[in-house]
């Protein structure tokens, strides 16, 4: 049964997202359509993970939204990144190693763009 699970897993992409400001405002993850762009390789600077590589090949291949589609940077959506509910930790396909980068990563953006984050002692 194990083997079958590892054979499952999805070879995530990681990659630092591109964002021109930050923000603490509301959070709700972005769809498709709340881009102002088709571009799937715009688009997937605004997320942590592709299951396709950057760019993906499809929209749901994206995982972990943390700038907004103004662009910027949401230390809301970096607290849900790394939540164990709806983040890193509810992606039941990923891999330890690509998990604790995803979430060092997650770490580095906060504490370097959001004074008192403080991300790594969650």
């Amino acid at each position: 049964m194990s083997t079958f699970y590892a054979e499952t897993m999805t070879d995530y992409e990681l990659h630092e997202p591109e964002f021109s400001g930050t923000t603490e405002g509301e959070w709700d993850a972005p769809q498709e359509q709340d881009f102002e762009t088709d571009e799937l390789s715009e688009i997937a600077d605004h997320f942590l993970l592709s299951a396709s590589g950057f760019p993906p090949e499809t929209f749901t291949d994206l995982k972990l939204p943390v700038v907004d589609p103004d662009g910027d940077l949401n230390k809301r959506a970096l607290q849900t990144a790394k939540s164990g509910g709806h983040g890193v930790g509810a992606i039941d396909d990923i891999d330890e190693e690509t998990k604790a980068n995803t979430e060092n990563l997650i770490d580095e953006l906060a504490n370097d763009n959001f004074e008192d984050a403080a991300f790594d002692d969650e």
